[in-house]
């Protein structure tokens, strides 16, 4: 099936999916405008992965260029279907295909829901593959881009959760420790806590290093797993 007629394809499920309820509650979720059909995220993601096994087969630049249609939309849901299906594909990355992410990154993340959803899967499983390309990551944090200061903490969640990258996580948390935007701070907070799960006292001690200038709000996220003394240690003033 052609491009267009792929799209056009997508779009009609999605609409016929759309619920007004979900498209009145989600936009409380969201300080920007958003656009959005209202489709519930459990059924984004079915449509996804019942829309993948139709084009699973095809070859990848196909699939690229579908997900690029699709992100270009500006959509949620259709991010939600680039992400669902640039994640199906990891299989077959290639170095390559940094550039690939990180334009998707730059050029059309506009919330923290597509943030997430293409970083923590998609971009945080090639940075699994490929390493090397962490100090590629870490110059996202220096972006004036909130979204991609987000993206280069929240790529981490995962593989911050097998106890991988501990160093370079720390790197990134101190290059986002004093950002004003709660959004990037809530990112990286969120990257230390899942750190925690694998090195809590390792995370308890960069915490306590940085409590003095560390906004609260990246402290609370940091510490929420932790034991109950270390969170109290943590948030005395």
């Amino acid at each position: 099936m052609k491009l267009t007629s792929r799209l056009q394809a997508i779009r009609k499920v999605l609409k016929e999916n759309a619920d007004p309820q979900v498209l009145t509650s989600a936009k409380k979720f969201f300080k920007e405008d958003i656009k959005i059909y209202g489709v519930s995220s459990t059924a984004a993601q079915k449509i996804g992965k019942e829309t993948f096994k139709l084009i699973k087969d095809s070859p990848k630049e196909d699939i690229w260029e579908l997900c690029e249609a699709l992100w270009k939309s500006g959509y949620n849901e259709e991010a939600c279907l680039a992400c669902t299906f640039s994640d199906a594909m990891a299989t077959q990355f290639v170095p390559d295909d940094f550039k690939v992410f990180e334009h998707w990154v730059k050029d059309y993340v506009s919330n923290w829901a597509s943030c997430d959803t293409l970083c923590n899967h998609t971009v945080g499983t090639f940075v699994e593959m490929y390493p090397t390309y962490i100090p590629e990551i870490q110059k996202w944090a220096k972006s004036k881009n909130r979204w991609m200061r987000r993206a280069s903490a929240v790529t981490f969640i995962i593989p911050a959760r097998k106890g991988l990258f501990l160093n370079n996580i720390f790197e990134i948390a101190d290059s986002l420790l004093l950002d004003t935007d709660d959004l990037v701070q809530k990112g990286y907070g969120w990257m230390l806590k899942a750190a925690s799960e694998a090195y809590c006292e390792s995370v308890f001690q960069y915490v306590m290093s940085k409590k003095a200038v560390m906004p609260r709000t990246a402290l609370r996220y940091a510490i929420e797993k932790m034991p109950a003394d270390k969170k109290a240690m943590a948030m005395k003033k």
